[in-house]
């Protein structure tokens, strides 16, 4: 955890704690691994908390109230749409329909190390390696982008990918180059493989991936990133 001992220190996690015994005790495990915790046993007071705070990440112990959990994320979201979510579940009370709110669902049992390793996905990089295009903030090391209020963890196939629109942003770049550079290679017989990574790069990036803005099709050409 040393390579990034700073993001833990300067990164204060909301967690959302009920009071059911039975549940397992992660947040004395996360202090004593240098995590910087405060807790709250309602989504309302929550809700009050992040607006006076800014939090790098909320934890939502659905297990712990025995509820699903779905509602108090997607309050949170809809007033904290850039603050990232990570909701644990009991297996028998598993949320469903909160993909757009939740950043990491986790379902009892997991270990400790789970649990660091996707708080520590969505903990924000260093600052100064971190790079904007547009509304498109990118940090390269983690391969992890920031856009219209979402956090998503890339490939390195479709960070390749965007990497490519990054360089020559209002560009047009024909699809034939498009593959040649990403996929290196000299065959361009069939290029369906890149339409593919072209709509999953879009599910990340776009308001709507299927009446884009950002990333647009030039007809008979290829595409081209619209900053």
């Amino acid at each position: 955890m040393a390579k990034n001992s700073n993001a833990v220190r300067h990164s204060p996690i909301l967690w959302i704690e009920g009071r059911w015994s039975g549940n397992p005790e992660f947040v004395s495990l996360l202090r004593k691994k240098g995590f910087f915790i405060e807790t709250t046993s309602t989504g309302k007071k929550a809700l009050e908390m992040a607006a006076e705070n800014d939090y790098a990440i909320l934890v939502v112990n659905a297990a712990s109230m025995r509820t699903s959990g779905a509602r108090i994320c997607k309050s949170i979201y809809e007033q904290h749409p850039n603050l990232p979510i990570i909701l644990i579940c009991s297996p028998d009370r598993v949320a469903e329909g909160v993909d757009q709110y939740v950043g990491y669902i986790l379902v009892l049992d997991f270990t400790t190390r789970k649990l660091v390793n996707r708080i520590m996905k969505l903990l924000p990089g260093d600052k100064e390696k971190m790079v904007q295009v547009g509304p498109i903030i990118v940090d390269s090391d983690r391969n992890l982008i920031h856009c219209n209020g979402q956090k998503t963890t890339l490939t390195p196939r479709l960070m390749a990918l965007l990497d490519a629109f990054l360089d020559k942003p209002g560009k047009v770049i024909p699809r034939e180059k498009l593959f040649k550079d990403v996929w290196k290679t000299e065959y361009t017989g069939d290029t369906r493989t890149l339409d593919v990574h072209i709509s999953w790069l879009r599910q990340a990036i776009e308001i709507d991936p299927r009446d884009p803005k950002l990333l647009v099709t030039i007809r008979g050409v290829g595409y081209k990133l619209a900053v």
